[in-house]
C-alpha cells in the first residue's frame, strides 16, 4: 500500500508545483521521478539515477524525432496557408449552410499534425466570415472546430501526445492511429451534435463586434486543398501499412513488398517523408524557412519543450517500473479487462482538470501506466494502442479557466467566462465521456 499511497503524493506533487508555484512539468516530473525513487526503498540510490537517466534517453530517442517532424509538417501546414485552404474546400463539400459540421470536420483534420491552440486561432477567421454569411450563431462553429480540433490533438498521432504516449507503453503506432481515428470520429460526432443542440438559442448576432471584420480573401500563393492533406495523409497511409506488413499472417505477402512497406512505414521514415511534402506548400520555398530563425527553427522550438517533458515523464515511468508497484496493482486489480480500459481515462481526467495542460497528462499518464499494462490486462498489442487513446481521451476532460486552449477559444469567439462554461467546458466533458464509453465498448468486445 506504501507504494500505491507514494504514488498519490507524486501526482499531488506534480499538479501543485505546476498550478500553484508555476514550477515547469520538466523539473516537477524529474523532481517526482527522482523523489518516489528514494522514497519507494525498492532501489538503490544508484538504481534511483540508473533509472531516471535510462527512462529519459530511451524515451526521447524512441520519439524525438517523430515529436520534430509533426511539428515540422504542422508549422509548414499553418503558415504556409494550407491549413485554410482545406478549411474552405470543405465548407464548399458540405454546403455553407453547414458551417459548423464544416468547421468541425476540418478542425479534425487540421489538429492531427497542428496543434489546436494554433489551428483555432488560424481557422477562426473562416469561421467568423462563414458563419456570417450562413447566417449561423458564430458559437455553434467556434466550438464544433474547436471540439473537432480537441479530438484529434489528444487521439491521434503525430500529435506529440499520443506520440509520447505510444512510445511510454510500446503501442504499434499504425494501430494507435486506427483506434484513434475510430474513437475520435465517434467523440468528433458527438461534439457536434453538443454544439448544435448548446447553441440553438444564441442569437446569430451574437460576436457582432466581428461582424464587421472583412471577410478572408483567396490568396493565389495558397496551396491547393490536395497539396495541403498529403504531408497529414500520406505519414498515415504508411505508417499503417507498416502494421499490416508487421502481422504475423503477412496479408502484404513475402518477399521485397512488406520489407519495403516496414521501412518506409517506420513512423520516423514515414513522418520524414510527411516533411519533404510539407516543405512543397509554400510557393517559393526559401533558405530562410528552412532556418534557424525560419519555419523549421520555430517548429524545434515548439517541439523541444514537448519532448523534454516527454523524457521526463519517460524517467518517471523507469522508476515507476523498478519500484514493483505493477505487482501489486496485479494482487488487487481483479480480472476485468473493460473495467482496466477505463483507468487510463480516469488518470488522465483527473490531471488534466487539475492542472489544465493535454500534454503534460498525457505524458505523466502514460509514465504511470506503462509499467501497469500487464497488471490491467492491456499488454497486447490492441491493448497497449487503446490505452494510448484512453489516455488521449481523458486528457480532454476538461477544459476550463487553468488551460489556455480554453482562453483562445473564449477569446476569439467573444465568448463570456459563463458562456466558455457551458459550452467549451462542457463539451469537452460530453466529447471525452462518449470516447470513454465507445473504448469501454470496444474493449468488451475485442479484449
Amino acid at each position: 500500500m506504501w507504494l500505491l499511497a507514494l504514488l498519490g503524493l507524486a501526482i499531488v506533487f506534480i499538479v501543485l508545483t505546476t498550478t500553484r508555484l508555476k514550477l515547469h512539468p520538466f523539473l516537477a516530473l524529474l523532481l517526482a521521478a527522482l523523489g518516489y525513487g528514494v522514497a519507494s526503498g525498492r532501489m538503490s540510490l544508484a538504481e534511483v539515477v540508473k533509472a531516471v537517466n535510462g527512462g529519459f534517453g530511451d524515451t526521447i530517442g524512441a520519439i524525438g524525432i517523430v515529436i520534430l517532424a509533426g511539428s515540422i509538417i504542422g508549422t509548414f501546414l499553418e503558415k504556409s496557408g494550407g491549413a485554410f485552404s482545406l478549411a474552405e474546400r470543405t465548407i464548399r463539400a458540405v454546403g455553407q449552410k453547414n458551417v459548423p459540421l464544416a468547421m468541425g470536420l476540418i478542425g479534425y483534420i487540421v489538429s492531427i499534425p497542428v496543434f489546436c491552440d494554433s489551428g483555432f486561432v488560424v481557422l477562426s477567421p473562416l469561421a467568423k466570415a462563414m458563419s456570417r454569411r450562413a447566417g449561423v450563431p458564430l458559437a455553434a462553429s467556434a466550438i464544433a472546430m474547436s471540439l473537432g480540433l480537441y479530438a484529434t490533438h489528444t487521439m491521434v498521432p503525430p500529435t506529440p501526445g499520443p506520440i509520447a504516449a505510444a512510445g511510454f507503453l510500446k503501442a504499434d503506432l499504425g494501430l494507435v492511429i486506427l483506434w484513434g481515428l475510430l474513437v475520435s470520429l465517434v467523440a468528433f460526432v458527438a461534439g457536434w451534435l453538443f454544439a448544435l443542440i448548446a447553441t440553438r438559442r444564441i442569437p446569430v448576432t451574437s460576436g457582432a463586434a466581428d461582424a464587421a471584420s472583412p471577410e478572408p480573401v483567396m490568396d493565389a500563393r495558397r496551396p491547393s486543398a490536395l497539396k495541403s492533406i498529403l504531408p497529414i495523409l500520406v505519414p498515415i497511409v504508411l505508417i499503417v501499412l507498416k502494421s499490416l506488413a508487421d502481422l504475423p499472417d503477412s496479408p502484404l505477402g513475402k518477399g521485397g513488398l512488406p520489407h519495403l512497406a516496414s521501412f518506409i512505414g517506420h513512423p520516423v521514415v514515414a513522418l520524414l517523408i510527411g516533411v519533404f511534402l510539407a516543405f512543397l506548400l509554400p510557393a517559393r520555398l526559401t533558405r530562410e524557412m528552412l532556418s534557424t530563425s525560419g519555419w523549421v527553427g520555430e517548429a524545434v522550438l515548439a517541439a523541444a519543450t514537448i519532448i523534454i517533458i516527454t523524457g521526463s515523464g519517460g524517467a518517471f515511468a523507469k522508476v515507476l517500473q523498478g519500484s514493483g508497484i505493477g505487482n501489486f496493482i496485479t494482487a488487487h486489480l481483479g480480472e476485468s479487462t473493460s473495467l482496466s480500459m477505463l483507468l487510463p481515462f480516469a488518470v488522465a481526467a483527473a490531471l488534466k482538470t487539475a492542472q489544465g495542460s493535454s500534454t503534460v497528462a498525457i505524458i505523466t499518464t502514460a509514465g504511470i501506466m506503462a509499467p501497469l499494462l500487464e497488471s490491467l490486462h492491456l499488454d497486447s498489442s490492441t491493448g497497449r494502442a487503446l490505452a494510448v487513446v484512453s489516455i488521449g481521451a481523458g486528457s480532454m476532460v476538461v477544459s476550463h479557466v487553468n488551460d489556455s486552449y480554453f482562453w483562445v477559444v473564449t477569446g476569439f469567439s467573444k465568448m463570456s467566462i459563463k458562456e466558455g462554461y457551458r459550452l467549451q467546458t462542457l463539451g469537452t466533458l460530453v466529447q471525452g465521456c462518449t470516447a470513454a464509453v465507445t473504448l469501454w465498448v470496444i474493449g468488451t468486445l475485442v479484449l
